[in-house]
């Protein structure tokens, strides 16, 4: 069963032409972390805000837990929706020690035995008296999150929870509330533009850009096998190139011949566009892919170089490649690459 259903919604705000979301269809399934990702502008907030119930669409329809919560006819406000909302700042009471604020608002009898369960969930066990200006940042985050669980909601929707953390505390955090949220059975649906975040944290991510869904996937579907050139350059890095089908599982371009798993069934001579990951090539002898290596950025764990063509069969062309650390090749040295058909993909649009 769906935890939640977006039926042909658009919302535009006054002043604006365009809308912030426009006949936007989605269903999201019980039991699992949903990122929307996109960039500034494009609608991954208002959409959240809709669930919530903080903005009301002109049309469509939105079903939580198979109840319709707003159509034409209906319009039930956020307090009764079965919602538990993280904000981006916390937005954690500093007057209120932790017990407290996991507990503000909790119209239970067992108030005290569930704020105790949620606060175990968190691993906060302990911290009970302190308040918010005692406590790190990743801390706050999980009194946050205990108090969006403790109404045992239909889903925790969660705004960019990880932008006020530092990268090593962003990195443990995102394994930390993956794990509070599947640990309670929860379903949560996030907001964020950091792919990593996305990639990380998600059973699914939609993708959002101006105000329509360019894909619904796994991660490893958005990064490996992107629909559009937004997704293939928006999630990762990615080499745009035009070619034909070849009928034999390759997609025929200027600078050769790229083996492609995900053709979308298009037939043999159809005109296509694909996304090439730097990670699909891969530094060989025999490579089917040569050419000069034209700089190099040093990333740590990985090494970013532009393989730059310069065959006088096809006009100039410059491919971004990744490098292991240890593969000593230097700017101006020939190199050969091989391509992995894994990250390989036509593209839709």
């Amino acid at each position: 069963m769906s935890a939640i259903e977006l039926i042909d919604v658009t919302k535009t705000y006054a002043g604006t032409a365009a809308p912030a979301v426009q006949n936007l269809n989605l269903c999201l399934e019980k039991g699992a972390i949903i990122s929307l990702l996109g960039p500034s502008g494009c609608g991954k907030s208002t959409t959240l805000r809709l669930i919530a119930g903080f903005e009301r669409a002109e049309k469509g329809t939105i079903v939580l837990d198979g109840k319709i919560v707003s159509d034409e006819n209906t319009w039930i406000p956020p307090e009764k929706r079965g919602v538990g909302m993280v904000f981006q700042d916390y937005a954690l009471f500093p007057h209120l020690d932790v017990f407290n604020n996991i507990g503000f608002g909790y119209r239970g009898k067992d108030l005290k035995e569930r704020v105790r369960e949620v606060i175990a969930l968190v691993n906060l066990q302990g911290y009970e008296k302190r308040y918010p200006g005692e406590l790190s940042g990743g801390q706050q985050q999980r009194v946050a999150l205990a108090r969006a669980l403790a109404r045992r909601p239909v889903v925790v929707l969660l705004d960019e929870p990880f932008s006020n953390l530092d990268a090593d505390l962003r990195g443990l955090m995102r394994r930390e509330v993956s794990r509070i949220i599947k640990a309670a059975g929860a379903t949560a649906v996030l907001v964020t533009h950091d792919q990593k975040d996305a990639l990380a944290i998600s059973d699914r991510i939609v993708v959002i850009n101006g105000g329509v869904v360019e894909q619904v996937g796994t991660p490893r579907e958005i990064y490996q096998f992107p629909e559009t050139s937004f997704v293939a350059t928006f999630v990762g890095q990615a080499n745009i190139l035009d070619g034909f089908l070849d009928g034999n599982g390759h997609v025929v371009t200027a600078i050769g011949l790229f083996p492609c798993r995900h053709t979308h069934g298009l037939p043999p001579g159809s005109p296509v566009k694909i996304s090439v990951r730097p990670d699909s090539l891969e530094l060989a002898k025999e490579g089917e892919i040569k050419g000069v290596i034209a700089e190099t950025v040093y990333g740590g764990d990985t090494v970013e170089a532009v393989l730059e063509l310069r065959d006088n069969q096809f006009r100039p062309c410059r491919l971004l490649v990744h490098l292991h650390p240890e593969e000593k090749i230097k700017v101006g040295e020939k190199a050969s690459f091989k391509v992995l058909p894994d990250f390989v993909a036509v593209i839709k649009r």
